[in-house]
């Protein structure tokens, strides 16, 4: 694809039904607040609503048209999918060439596929195995016995300690650690003993890990994250955690030992898990959850707060907050107030 496209020809390679002008030509991409001609923009949120019945650009992205717009529409019943699509379109991903750097350190009892990218001072120790297409940034470390599958992107200073797993098409951001050891320590009269982390971890195909992220080694066993599953930047994954398929977690949250999380979950930002609980399939936390007990779907699909209850008693509960200092001082009036005689 060359660098300007037909709208109609557009809608058809992303699926969405065009709704004005097929013959005007597109060039690129912009937000709809700078969105101008020639560009194509996308509305999934109604508090931009304004924002594109003012738009100069070309076309936009959304669910229905916008009374007043002058730009053409893609209409789309997902229209950030469709954008995303639009976005590899102008912007499909650049691979680096293949080929290994004479400054990359690969031990001889090491194992790498056809066609890498490996560049310099990445470190490939005994035992480990590379597959075919995958890249690896400058700095990378890929330990003793670790497995890296095929079509993987691991950029600059990911560290996979010995003897972790990665399935194929794994997306590894900068300063990723996988493979560090559990938080485990037993308390004795001479301070804390160091329980040895002797288990592994084991990433699925398709999953992507945000920079400075840390997923730890299981005590004994596995811990594992699921096929499809994206982590943001600096999410902690503590020792022994399961994380089901096609889950998303936002940045800073922290998911103690051995919790289990389901498939199709959400996690807010900065939430934070108890260990040794359960979070069950197609769960949404909000922002800052204090997760301190096992979540039930059938009690609630969206929890908030914290401790985390269904989110409908939260809302309740955060219009009421503001009115608790009035209410205090009614209360203690009434109670102050002296009752007549005869009436106690």
């Amino acid at each position: 694809m060359g660098n300007e496209i037909r709208l109609s020809d557009l809608a058809a390679r992303v699926g969405a039904r065009l709704s004005g002008e097929g013959d005007a030509v597109v060039t690129g991409v912009a937000p709809i607040e700078e969105a101008g001609p020639g560009q194509v923009t996308f509305l999934a949120n109604p508090k931009y609503l304004h924002f594109a019945r003012t738009s100069a650009a070309s076309a936009i992205i959304a669910k229905d048209r916008v009374e007043g717009a002058r730009a053409a529409f893609l209409l789309s019943d997902n229209p950030y999918f469709a954008f995303a699509c639009v976005v590899e379109l102008f912007h499909p991903p650049v691979r680096r060439p293949a080929g290994i750097s004479p400054l990359a350190s690969i031990h001889p009892g090491a194992s790498v596929g056809k066609d890498v990218t490996i560049a310099p001072f990445v470190v490939i120790e005994e035992g480990a195995v590379v597959g075919d297409r995958t890249v690896l940034y400058p700095g990378v470390v890929v330990g003793e016995d670790a497995v890296v599958g095929e079509d993987c992107l691991l950029y600059p200073h990911v560290v996979l300690y010995h003897g972790v797993r990665i399935g194929s098409r794994v997306i590894l951001h900068a300063g990723c650690v996988v493979g560090s050891d559990g938080f485990g320590f037993a308390p004795s009269r001479e301070g804390y003993r160091k329980i040895p982390q002797v288990g592994t971890v084991e990433i699925g195909d398709d999953v992507e890990i945000g920079a400075n992220s840390a997923v730890d080694r299981a005590a004994l066993g596995v811990t594992r994250i699921g096929r499809g599953t994206k982590l943001d930047n600096l999410v902690q994954v503590g020792h022994n955690v399961v994380i089901g398929a096609d889950t998303v977690i936002a940045g800073l949250t922290g998911i103690a030992g051995s919790c289990r999380i389901g498939s199709r979950v959400m996690i807010g930002g900065q939430a934070g898990l108890a260990g040794h609980l359960e979070v069950e399939d197609g769960i949404i936390l909000g922002a800052k959850c204090g997760v301190a007990n096992t979540l039930h779907a059938s009690e609630a699909r969206v929890w908030s707060g914290t401790p985390a209850i269904p989110h409908p008693a939260w809302l309740r509960m955060s219009m009421l907050l503001p009115k608790l200092p009035e209410l205090f001082r009614r209360v203690k009036r009434l109670e102050d107030a002296k009752i007549p005689k005869g009436e106690e």
